[in-house]
């Protein structure tokens, strides 16, 4: 792939350490300008030096004049020195339970890769949908989707651009030999489904992308009484609204394009050369087919499946801790199993990347012993810096909460809103979430902006998930520039995708993204997790 991809990283390294270097002096020079004026009214001392602190590290984390990973460490630092928060109170906060499910799925993630199976995945369904300009945008769209909705959407979209960028090489072999510009006019349609196929497939689920999971994190630790959000709720209130918003992405990008071409026979021969040369599945991509299924069902029903009044499943949970119960002599084993976070989805998601590490691969090395599902030369592939990102975020958050500064912003931000009815507030909040993420990080849009949110919605007598929710979905909604997604960066990189062209179809999807956030939160995210 590296063949195919310009060199972005590529220029004046003197120029570049100039520009960061401005950067950084500029970012400390405004921190230390908030840190100096007089402390807000009503704002404590703490909460005056956190938003210092903050301003600094949004800045780093929005223009990344250091690694972002590097400016997460921060906190560890800046919090003890400044009294902010103590460094055991700190360095506790940047551990949470979502961490670990994120942590489990990317594990997973790299089994799958390692086997080949997501080549596999990828190119049959793709077969299936057929390989007209039209119908190859969609079943290209349709296989980044349904990845997206399991592997971060950053892995997705590194790992479909290939397949997508030899597909582009072969309609650009028959234009040479016809002298027609089909290949042009594919190139951005199927690039641009690409990354925002990833996009759409991570807001589906919790696990799809690091936003996602940074954000349940703040959720709960910034609201632990209130109601929790499961996997299998997120799946079936989210999932709707991600394939609706991406029917009307889908329907954007073809909207032009041919449904038939000369090209199809000479792509349906490499697609069918590309299904060839895998063979049959292996020993080794049947487990991890089986153990990405089971984990993907075991996220899904440990929690009640409730379709209006009727259960369709209670929930293994629930199973689990009824036998247990009738086995064990402990009388109050059941009721520990059950209570809120005595097991969660990164329980699974941790169980199964573990047991992968155990399970038997099929394959023998040269010594004949038998290679595991995964070792750990692959599992550190991990992507530490996502990781320490999401502990910055946590970190940030818990500072939000113990210095008050999320309720002082939510009262200031109430008299605005307050008497607005409910759908205006929640379509508000999605476009600011939507310009925001634009031109920053979606985690850091997330992690400066939540924990403000979540501290809003007492006042305005919201219910926090009907904020929480649509702001998460929102933070990933960015779709015009380069740098408002890492798909969006990593499609433009190919140098097939003008600039204007993605400002342009993007601003138009950006745009939409408002009323159907909007909309789905009152039909499918409000009924689904019980908001009154």
């Amino acid at each position: 792939m590296s063949s195919e991809l310009p060199d972005t990283t590529a220029g004046c390294p003197a120029e570049s350490s100039s520009i960061s270097a401005a950067l950084l002096i500029g970012l400390c020079l405004t921190g230390l300008l908030v840190f100096l004026v007089p402390t807000p009214a009503g704002m404590t001392a703490s909460a005056h030096r956190l938003v210092a602190v903050a301003v600094v590290m949004a800045g780093l984390w929005m223009t990344q004049a250091i690694p972002m990973a590097a400016t997460s460490l921060l906190p560890l630092a800046l919090f003890p020195l400044l009294g902010i928060q103590s460094s055991i109170d700190t360095a506790k906060s940047f551990v949470e339970d979502s961490l670990f499910l994120y942590l489990g799925g990317m594990l997973i993630a790299l089994g799958i890769e390692r086997w080949g199976l997501h080549r596999r995945i990828a190119l049959g369904i793709i077969s299936v949908a057929g390989v007209s300009p039209r119908r190859m945008v969609i079943g290209f769209s349709l296989a980044t989707f349904f990845l997206s909705m399991w592997i971060s959407n950053t892995a997705t979209t590194m790992l479909m651009l290939p397949i997508g960028l030899a597909m582009l090489r072969v309609v650009e072999d028959e234009d040479s030999a016809t002298g027609r510009g089909r290949a042009k006019q594919l190139s951005v349609p199927l690039l641009l489904a690409l990354a925002y196929s990833s996009t759409l497939g991570g807001m589906a689920t919790l696990v799809g992308s690091p936003t996602n999971s940074v954000a349940i994190g703040i959720y709960r630790k910034q609201l632990p009484d209130a109601p929790d959000i499961y996997f299998s709720e997120w799946l079936l209130a989210c999932g709707p609204i991600a394939m609706f918003y991406l029917a009307v992405v889908v329907g954007s990008l073809v909207w032009k394009l041919p449904q038939t071409s000369s090209q199809d026979r000479a792509l349906r021969n490499i697609l069918t050369d590309r299904m060839k040369s895998l063979g049959k599945m292996s020993v080794a991509e049947r487990r991890m087919a089986w153990i990405f299924v089971s984990t993907a069902l075991l996220w899904i029903l440990r929690e009640p499946l409730v379709f209006g009044s009727v259960t369709v499943f209670s929930g293994w949970q629930s199973l689990l801790a009824r036998i247990v119960g009738a086995i064990s002599s402990d009388e109050n084993l059941p009721a520990t199993l059950l209570a809120r976070g005595a097991i969660s989805d990164a329980t699974v998601s941790i169980f199964m990347s573990v047991l992968i590490f155990i399970l038997p691969s099929g394959e023998r090395d040269v010594l004949q012993r038998q290679i595991p599902l995964m070792d750990w030369s692959t599992a550190t592939k991990l992507p530490w810096d996502m990781i320490l990102l999401f502990g910055g975020g946590f970190a940030l958050a818990s500072a939000f909460e113990s210095t008050h500064l999320a309720g002082w912003i939510a009262s200031s931000l109430q008299g605005p809103l307050s008497g607005q009815p409910a759908w205006i507030v929640v379509a508000v909040v999605c476009m600011i979430l939507v310009l925001l993420t634009e031109l920053t990080s979606n985690v850091a849009t997330i992690n400066a902006i939540l924990p403000a949110l979540l501290a809003l919605a007492a006042p305005l007598n919201l219910d926090p998930r009907m904020l929480f929710v649509p702001a998460t979905l929102a933070a990933s909604a960015g779709f015009m520039l380069p740098v408002g997604t890492p798909p969006n960066a990593i499609v433009f990189s190919t140098g097939r995708i003008p600039a204007a062209e993605m400002a342009r179809r993007g601003l138009l999807l950006n745009l939409v993204g408002v009323p159907i956030l909007t909309i789905g939160t009152w039909l499918l995210i409000r009924p689904i997790l019980g908001i009154p």
